[in-house]
């Protein structure tokens, strides 16, 4: 995907994320963000949407604090459709070779931007749509996008070693799409690849469910699993243990 497609669907799952608010109760609980209800999704999103304009808009070098004063709930719609509608402008007009703080790998920091706030407002709208039992799938390119983040971006640094004391591997097959993925965690690590032999637990769905899977939004009751063990621990561990943090 390149920078006007992430940019587009940062301002189609914003707009989805905010519908889901609109119909929702701000008192719900989420069911996969247990210290959460409805209201902290959206002030979350909203935070990080006018965290990552200042960011871009300003040419900041470095990380800048963020420290927002909520709105009341009356007014809270309006406040993150605002905060997300000027990081759609600040995206859209950002010259290309804009220099600025990024901390994931990426072609410019502008494609880092569109990229990232296309995917942590999307698995938001997940969160969401999830306090009223909704979910609408995401389409399997963008889901192999965000997989492709995911594990190439955020899971092959973490600091924190993975709770296992051999390798395991996890094998996703998306049935949508020709990608898959070969994720092994190590004692030390954890290493991602296109091409594999054998793994300890093959998941295999639409690329959506393999993407709010691996973020630990989808329980998996409706996947398939195949582990040739009979017990899907590399998938037990990746939900164990990967949390992730933009530091």
């Amino acid at each position: 995907m390149n920078v006007p497609e992430h940019i587009e669907a940062l301002r189609a799952q914003g707009d989805l994320l905010a519908s889901a608010a609109e119909r929702g109760d701000f008192d719900a609980p989420l069911p996969y963000c247990s210290d959460w209800k409805l209201r902290d999704v959206v002030q979350h999103t909203g935070e990080v949407h006018r965290w990552a304009t200042d960011v871009v808009a300003n040419a900041r070098t470095g990380d800048v604090d963020s420290d927002p004063t909520y709105p009341s709930d009356d007014k809270l719609l309006a406040w993150f459709r605002e905060g997300h509608a000027a990081l759609v402008d600040a995206l859209t007009n950002a010259p290309a070779d804009v220099e600025c703080f990024a901390f994931l790998p990426a072609p410019t920091p502008l494609a880092f931007w569109a990229r990232r706030q296309a995917h942590e407002t999307a698995i938001h709208r997940v969160d969401a749509e999830s306090a009223s039992r909704t979910r609408t799938p995401f389409a399997p390119e963008f889901a192999a996008d965000g997989l492709d983040e995911l594990l190439y971006g955020f899971a092959v640094r973490k600091p924190k070693a993975p709770p296992v004391d051999a390798p395991l591997t996890l094998h996703l097959a998306p049935n949508d799409i020709e990608r898959q993925w070969f994720v092994t965690l190590h004692p030390d690590g954890t290493s991602v690849a296109e091409v594999g032999d054998a793994a300890d637990c093959t998941v295999r769905a639409t690329a959506s469910d393999c993407y709010m899977l691996l973020w630990n939004r989808f329980d998996g009751d409706d996947l398939t699993v195949f582990d040739i063990d009979g017990e899907p621990a590399a998938l037990a561990a990746w939900r164990g243990c990967h949390r992730i943090r933009w530091s």
